[in-house]
Order: structure tokens, then sequence, then C-alpha cells
């Protein structure tokens, strides 16, 4: 398999390179720097050409570069190619939506949203019924800080439930999990976009839950979220935490799934190299990974586990 990756020599688009290449496919580096991409490919100035030349040889294109823009994925999608976008931006997911792409289009595919969706879904199938998913970040990894950035720009904003209706505070209605390695722990609700595909797709109510590895600093969210202008602040603070992650599901039933690891980049890599073997298979349309994939298809290695 032949993957363009865009932005694949960021943070997170060297990771999923470098699986790509281990597993035995071909990844191309796709970005602006020419001394660091194998393509050079500006985002911001796209050309029908430039697309034509960049995916000539492609299977799938993998957009890590960050950039949230529809017109680009239809650009790469009108050519025929496949698409893998790790967003897990609510807005631009329901633009993506409203393509009708001539290829594949597969979203939900890195960790929330992404690797919960497939544990709801797995919980949900066991046990019929709303599903409560918890996700718990660490802040200790250069990773961790882009974490702490999307967190706290959700302070202070509030969405609608997409069971209910209801409007609700981002970091309010705390709600208390058995989670493996953390023991009992209080988290929030937060607008991530896995329960509003999930709600929708599943036909039962699906609610986010959210904390960092620090209980310290969970409860800071909760306290901050009620105060004007605390963004700001948050994102120039350093806290202190691991570089762990856990995201588990529990059903309504009690019983759960969950997956753990380390580093979060490295979780969110594996699901988008995951993915992207998943999207060359499929057809033309939009996809989300729960309704293509089960959780037993998922590689796990040393950095990944699911329980």
């Amino acid at each position: 398999m032949r993957v363009l990756v865009l932005g694949g020599y960021g943070a997170t688009g060297a990771r999923i390179v470098g699986l790509l290449r281990a597993g035995g496919d071909t990844a191309v580096v796709a970005g602006r720097d020419p001394t660091r991409a194998d393509r050079v490919l500006d985002l911001r100035r796209l050309s029908a050409a430039a697309v034509r030349a960049a995916v000539s040889d492609a299977d799938v294109v993998v957009n890590a570069a960050g950039h949230e823009d529809p017109a680009v994925a239809a650009a790469f999608l009108d050519q025929g190619v496949g698409f893998v976008d790790i967003t897990a931006t609510i807005r631009y997911i329901a633009a993506l939506e409203r393509l009708e792409p001539s290829a594949p289009l597969l979203l939900s595919v890195g960790l929330a949203p992404g690797l919960t969706n497939l544990l709801a879904a797995a919980v949900h199938q066991a046990a019929p019924g709303p599903v409560d998913v918890a996700l718990v970040l660490g802040t200790g990894e250069r990773y961790g800080s882009a974490s702490v950035g999307w967190s706290s720009g959700l302070l202070g904003t509030s969405f609608a439930d997409p069971g209910s209706g209801a409007i609700i505070r981002n970091y309010t209605r705390p709600e208390r999990f058995d989670l493996p390695g953390l023991g009992r722990r209080r988290l929030l609700r937060a607008d991530f976009s896995d329960q509003h595909t999930l709600t929708r797709d599943l036909g039962v109510p699906v609610r986010t839950h959210f904390g960092l590895d620090s209980r310290l600093a969970t409860s800071s969210l909760a306290v901050l979220t009620h105060i004007p202008g605390s963004a700001g602040l948050t994102r120039r603070l350093h806290l202190p935490g691991s570089d762990r992650w856990l995201a588990l599901a529990r059903g309504a039933d009690g019983s759960v799934r969950w997956a753990t690891g380390r580093p979060q980049a490295h979780a969110t890599a594996a699901m988008a190299a995951f993915a992207a073997q998943i999207a060359v298979t499929l057809p033309a349309g939009v996809h989300h990974l729960h309704r293509v994939a089960p959780l037993a298809d998922v590689p796990v290695d040393d950095a990944m586990s699911i329980h």
C-alpha cells in the first residue's frame, strides 16, 4: 500500500509514517518544508494539478497536517483516492459528512474519536443501551501540551447533549468511574465528537467524560470553566502528569471495555495507520471507523493494550 501522509513530519504524522513503513507499506511524506517532505505540498495554496501529482501513485491519503478545510479533502477525493482524517473537531467532521465523495472518506480514526468509538460500540453490542465513555489524558509529554491546549479551549463553553438536547457546560456534571490503574475518579462532561456520532449511529445516549491524569488538574477544570478568560490562563500553565492515557466505555449493564498506553501520540498514529489499511477496502462515501471495523481488529503492541 502507498500512503501519502499530509503533515508527515509533524509529531503525530512522523509516527504514522514510521508505523506504516514498519508494517511494510510505502509512506510518502507531504508538507510545505522541502527539507523534510518527500513531496512539497502547501495545503493553503492547493491547485488541482498539485493534487493530481501528489496522489498519482497513492492508494490513500492520511491528513495529519491539522489543516481542516473540507475543500482540501474534496480535492483529494475527487482524484478517486481514499482520504483518512484524524481530526477531532466537531464542526469540521460535520462539514466532511456533508460531502458526496467519489472515493472513501474515513473519519473517527484517532484516540478520541476513534478508539473510544470502537470501545463504545463493543459494549453496546454486548449490552444494548446507553454508554458512558471515559477518557483520561496525560499532560507529561510534548504531545500532552496539545491536549491541554485543546481541553483549555472548552473552558466556559457549552454544548447540546446529543441524547437529550440539554445544554451542558463543559467540565460540569461529574460522573464517577472505576478506572484500571487510576482508581475511582470523578470525570467531567466534555464536548468530544465521539458522543455525537455514536448517539446517532447506535440509537442510544452516549456521554463522554474527560479528565487529566492529575486529580488536581481535573478538579481545576471544574472550577475554571466558570471563570471568564480562564482558557488563556491554563494554556500557559505547566501541569504535572505522565504520558499515559486511558479510554474506557461502560455499558448499560455496567460491563466495561478499556484501553491504555503511552504516549498519546502513538495511540493516535496507530489508529490512523490501521484506518489507512481499512480505507483502501471501502466503497466511495463517508464512513466512521466504528461502522467498518470491530474493536477486535485493532492492532496492539507494547505501547497500547486493549482489554
